[in-house]
């Protein structure tokens, strides 16, 4: 059981939990102001990101030289729909919002968008949905579209980094930080397999920015005896179905 994969609605939401392997990966959609700084602390450290982008993100000039930055460094791109679609609504899951035929358009504008900037199609296959949140459909079309859908391992709250200040569900740093290291304290496999999600940006309407703990993080990954694969290396033997017992 330990080598298997972990499967919600489709998508593949952990990977095998026998070794001490995690994927970092960053979403980016209307704000990058720290994509640099997260360039910075993973060139610092030698491991190698996994960043899914919005074509709004794409299209930013502001975000151009991040982006050319990012894949001369040998980092992974992938999409994360170009227009930042809602799929289902979050009370009924299983509606979906998007035709088939909008759901493949919007993934393929993403994609098209990413192969102009030099991105290749290998690691385009992976790809994780806007709002982290789809159901089994949407998972379907992908597989039917050539793609596969992930999305980030629960247990943490790493993915609230984008919370604004005067937001009910705000998350400050340091209640982040601990939610990581606290749950690799304390679960049987750790942090094995997951994969953990923060953004490259907050915007305006949070003061303190996660992205700027990168370093600090990887560090105390590190000295847990944690090693880092990009998304398609994690997830290389993942079968599109989950397994069975």
């Amino acid at each position: 059981m330990a080598g298997k994969y972990t499967f919600s609605h489709g998508g593949v939401i952990r990977g095998p939990r026998n070794e001490k392997r995690l994927s970092l990966l960053f979403t980016g959609g209307d704000f990058g102001e720290g994509t640099h700084v997260v360039l910075d602390a993973l060139a610092k450290h030698g491991v190698t990101g996994s960043f899914y982008f919005t074509g709004g993100y794409l299209r930013a000039e502001a975000h151009r030289s991040a982006i050319e930055r990012a894949i001369a460094e040998g980092h992974i791109l992938g999409p994360h729909s170009d227009a930042h679609l809602l799929y289902c609504p979050w009370d009924d899951r299983e509606k979906t919002l998007v035709t088939r035929e909008a759901f493949i358009a919007d993934l393929r504008a993403n994609t098209s968008a990413l192969s102009r900037m030099g991105v290749v199609c290998e690691d385009m296959i992976w790809w994780i949905p806007p709002y982290e949140w789809y159901n089994a459909e949407i998972a379907q079309w992908s597989r039917e579209a050539g793609h596969r859908l992930f999305c980030f391992t629960p247990g943490t709250l790493s993915h609230t980094d984008y919370t604004p200040d005067d937001a009910k569900n705000y998350r400050s740093n340091d209640t982040i930080w601990n939610s990581i290291f606290d749950y690799e304290k304390t679960e049987a496999d750790g942090l094995n397999g997951f994969l953990l999600l923060t953004h490259v940006g907050a915007g305006d309407g949070r003061t303190e920015k996660f992205f700027n703990r990168l370093d600090a993080m990887i560090t105390r990954l590190k000295e847990l005896g944690y090693s880092f694969a990009s998304v398609p290396q994690l997830l290389a033997d993942a079968p599109e179905t989950p397994e069975e017992d």
